[in-house]
């Protein structure tokens, strides 16, 4: 994706987060102190797009492509057969849980991505090589366990709606983050952004399921329990 590309794909974004409930003077310090703002490549990048059941051979290996939208919408694994090794990158790992959050590309990222862990569960892995921080080797365990922990996050969505209709925004006020700040005022605005996004992406998931409604009032959109 250009830099062009990439600036339309962040507008969209922004004008659903501002629907959404995200507060204006926040979205520019959010925008601006993202990751992917920050780090991204500057320049354009020549590169090869794979797709599924491509292979990739480098000595003694032989890797085969696998993807996994739900992370991202293009996300890929690769998997060694022979040797039982699974590079995930950021669809699975270990230690904390992908990020699931809104993409204007993709129509339901939740259910993507646990269809996309479902896709990889019967592999056979001996070792599980993620994107970043820990190695470890058993996948399966780590998928059943994501998958409880979204449905926890379903819960709490539904939960807080019990209260009464709120904004994603507002909702992700109400859903535990593994994050060392005490209260939601002291989240950075990359935070905010991260985590009303992953709100987003669990809200249109139980839209699809027909257990919440939404409603367009006074440029904001409202959740409620249908």
């Amino acid at each position: 994706m250009n830099r062009s590309a990439r600036g339309a794909s962040r507008d969209d974004s922004a004008s659903v987060y501002l629907l959404n409930g995200f507060p204006q003077d926040e979205m520019e310090r959010a925008i601006g102190t993202h990751p992917g703002h920050l780090y991204g490549p500057k320049r354009s990048i020549e590169f090869s797009t794979l797709k599924e059941d491509d292979t990739v051979e480098i000595g003694d290996y032989r890797f085969t492509c696998i993807e996994t939208p739900g992370h991202t919408p293009g996300h890929m694994c690769l998997y060694e057969r022979s040797k039982k090794i699974f590079m995930t990158g950021d669809h699975i790992l270990l230690d904390i849980t992908p990020n699931i959050c809104f993409w204007p590309q993709m129509d339901n990222a939740l259910k993507e991505y646990l269809a996309s862990l479902d896709k990889v569960y019967p592999l056979e892995v001996d070792l599980v090589l993620p994107g970043h921080r820990t190695i470890w080797n058993d996948h399966r365990m780590r998928i059943e366990g994501l998958h409880a922990h979204h449905q926890v996050r379903l819960n709490e969505v539904l939960f807080a709606l019990e209260e009464g209709e709120k904004t994603a925004y507002e909702l992700a006020q109400h859903v535990t983050w593994d994050v060392d700040y005490k209260s939601w005022d002291l989240f950075p605005p990359a935070q905010k952004w991260f985590a009303t996004g992953e709100v987003i992406a669990h809200i249109v998931y139980l839209e699809r399921e027909e257990m919440i409604k939404r409603e367009v009032r006074n440029g904001r959109v409202m959740y409620s329990l249908a």
